[in-house]
């Protein structure tokens, strides 16, 4: 029998540039419309909101969102799509619908009331950073996830995936898990399974210095499994604290807060430990203690060696126990703590002078 020698139709060059593009950017559409009417269901827009959408892609979540919101502003980083979205609903004059077409991670976020986003995951990361540093606050995220991070994201005190990332986001928002999205609802579908969150933040933020409470962390939950008390007795731990003391006493003014922290770039898991009881301690004017300056408060005094000198290892050691101590935290682990303790705890080491940046 012969053999067909018949050469299969190609597809239309503008359908495999799409295809193409859409791969390379790890772009999975959402094509379930249960799915998702759900996210539209679960946002709660009312008729007089702004909406924000990341990456709309083919418009599928667009649309629906045109429906209910006074205004859409679509931000997509797809020349193409971009123009998809104009073709297929009209920019400016009586459209409902703004494209913005630049990077998500670059370009500054109009105002806004709700965004609703079905993320690149390789993003979600940066991006969740940045939406949680946004003002002016907005009322609520609806976002989709890939399915661990998701849980990360949410994960309690106590729960098998609590880390950083948790710790993180819940200082700044509070987070929702509300469904579970399989990969077959997507196309392509991708290979892992994605969850959608809702992140409502919170009013104001705590008035720390977040690289100090970036430091705290990281070295409280690099041996969760570990009591406080042991995580403090090790001699690498008492260096470099005690350097830090010896720097910032010398410091007039104190240091000044800084900048955002990425919340979002954490992704630990560890085992879970004993529960405590919340302590938050003795808080200093406008809700956080100062750093230390010589001769300046109690709490720097308390700390000095007698002579005003350098204070020496053992010495720092001493005074780190007798801070963990005074706050009852000396036998509690990083797996059961939560925002207040935390809190409470770089509120204590601060007072005594001891720094973690």
């Amino acid at each position: 029998m012969p053999k067909d020698t018949t050469k299969p139709a190609k597809a239309p060059a503008r359908m495999i540039t799409m295809e193409h593009n859409t791969k390379s950017r790890g772009q999975h559409f959402l094509c379930n419309p249960l799915i998702i009417q759900a996210i539209i269901d679960k946002a709660d827009i009312k008729s007089t909101d702004i909406v924000l959408e990341i990456g709309p892609g083919n418009g599928a979540l667009t649309a629906k969102l045109i429906e209910k919101a006074k205004k859409v502003i679509a931000i997509e980083l797809d020349t193409r799509w971009a123009a998809e979205l104009h073709k297929r609903f009209g920019q400016g004059g009586a459209s409902k619908l703004t494209v913005i077409n630049q990077d998500v991670l670059k370009v500054d976020f109009p105002y806004f009331d709700i965004c609703v986003a079905n993320l690149p995951y390789q993003i979600s990361a940066p991006f969740t950073n940045k939406l949680l540093m946004h003002r002016p606050l907005f009322r609520s995220a609806v976002l989709m996830y890939q399915r661990e991070f998701a849980l990360r994201l949410c994960a309690k005190p106590g729960d098998e995936l609590y880390c950083r990332l948790s710790l993180n986001t819940a200082l700044l928002a509070e987070v929702q898990h509300l469904i579970k999205v399989g990969k077959n609802n997507f196309k392509p579908p991708p290979k892992v399974e994605s969850s959608v969150v809702r992140i409502t933040p919170r009013g104001t933020p705590p008035p720390i210095n977040y690289v100090e409470w970036d430091g705290l962390i990281r070295l409280a939950f690099g041996r969760k499994n570990k009591t406080l008390g042991a995580i403090f007795r090790q001699k690498d731990v008492i260096d470099i604290l005690c350097r830090n003391y010896n720097t910032h006493k010398t410091v007039v003014g104190g240091a000044a807060i800084l900048p955002a922290f990425n919340p979002a770039a954490m992704d630990e898991g560890d085992d879970m430990a004993a529960d405590a009881p919340k302590k938050l301690g003795n808080f200093g004017p406008g809700g956080f203690a100062k750093p230390a300056k010589k001769g300046a408060g109690a709490g720097a005094d308390d700390a000095m060696t007698e002579d005003g000198g350098s204070m020496a290892t053992d010495e720092a050691k001493q005074a780190i126990l007798q801070v963990l101590e005074a706050a009852g935290m000396d036998q509690m682990r990083s797996a059961k703590m939560d925002v207040d303790h935390f809190l409470a705890l770089l509120n204590a080491f601060n007072m005594r002078g001891f720094h973690f940046s």
